[in-house]
């Protein structure tokens, strides 16, 4: 797998438009779409996908739907009624952010695919885990023991010990683990192997504020992302692997950023070919058999449209699809164990495309 030369080819930028960094050229969709039909369903069928705060869709560059619904949840009263200037919280969303910042680095030669030694525990001599390669971790190959488990009745949940427990340095919390299996060899999802990446980007950028300024400066805002909100932990390291909010439309800003091969308004964000080498596929997932991980991007390659996808727990989504030149932002609130969104996913892209399973 991991074939590039097999991808669906991204669509060029539309030449009728400049990229949407102020605000979002609008159109309507095409007039053979059923996209309310496709669409409004999430909003009214709780039952099937749970509650849906937000949707939005983009088309050949222009806005053509957009919907926000609900209040957002809070432990002290109402939460905030959901519309255009609500930030939304990625979840793991964050992963496929943290791949174009990893991605500017290496346009800039200041990190490569090659680099091993990832983080400072495992820099003594004759530590196996100081083999694991960058392009292991963006792979989720790296053979490290995380277990990634969201039952709060597990035995054993890294996961939610590392968010939720107390954890200062989440990165070294994840580093510490030792190697069940040789680097490259072993798919194993795992949000701990995000925030090391994240740790290693901060190693290069800088910590805290330097690393906000920093995403702020070279990736949020030449792409008109101006909402992102970047949580850190103790150590300063951004939590990747969950945290960051934002607008929906500054989401789909996102999208359109992976659908034009990362190039905004004719300036190249990310390096040739990054784009193709997040959304090839590297791994089945296991879960499904047409859903499959590349390197912190989900991709289906079965599908005709080349559809691939930031995934977030409980549902939130940034879907991307070159042959529909399509970029479709879902968040909302669906039982984690539920495969609603992901089925709806699929029969968008199908439907859209005019052809069924």
């Amino acid at each position: 797998m991991a074939d590039t030369q097999d991808l669906v080819p991204l669509p060029p930028a539309p030449t009728s438009s400049p990229s949407p960094t102020l605000s979002w050229p609008r159109s309507s969709p095409p007039p053979t779409w059923p996209l309310k039909e496709l669409i409004e369903p999430l909003f009214d069928d709780q039952d099937t996908y749970g509650r849906t705060w937000a949707v939005a869709v983009a088309h050949r560059g222009e806005l053509i739907y957009e919907r926000y619904s609900g209040q957002l949840d809070s432990w002290s009263g109402p939460g905030e009624t959901v519309g255009p200037d609500t930030v939304l919280l990625s979840w793991s969303v964050a992963k496929s952010v943290l791949h174009a910042a990893v991605g500017i680095l290496v346009k800039d030669a200041r990190m490569a695919l090659s680099d091993t030694c990832m983080h400072p525990d495992w820099s003594n001599d004759g530590d196996p885990r100081a083999q694991i390669s960058l392009a292991d971790l963006l792979a989720m190959r790296d053979g490290l023991d995380f277990v990634e488990d969201y039952d709060v009745e597990a035995s054993r949940s890294d996961v939610i010990e590392m968010l939720f427990g107390g954890v200062a340095d989440m990165a070294a919390y994840a580093a510490s683990k030792p190697l069940i299996a040789r680097p490259g060899d072993r798919y194993s999802y795992s949000s701990g192997t995000s925030n090391i990446i994240s740790a290693a980007v901060a190693a290069t950028v800088g910590r805290g504020d330097v690393y906000r300024d920093w995403l702020a400066q070279h990736l949020f805002g030449p792409i008109g992302m101006t909402s992102a909100q970047a949580e850190f932990d103790g150590a300063g390291t951004w939590v990747a692997s969950s945290y960051l909010r934002a607008t929906a439309l500054d989401w789909l800003r996102f999208g359109e950023l992976y659908l034009r091969d990362g190039v905004w308004d004719g300036v190249r964000i990310l390096p040739p070919g990054w784009v193709d080498l997040g959304r090839a596929a590297v791994s089945e997932s296991g879960e499904d058999d047409r859903i499959f991980y590349g390197r912190h991007w989900w991709c289906d390659p079965y599908d005709p449209t080349g559809t691939f996808w930031a995934d977030g727990y409980e549902g939130q989504t940034v879907t991307v699809s070159p042959g529909l030149d399509l970029v479709v932002v879902r968040f909302g609130k669906t039982p984690p164990d539920s495969n609603a969104i992901a089925q709806w996913r699929r029969t968008l892209a199908e439907v859209l495309a005019g052809f069924q399973r």
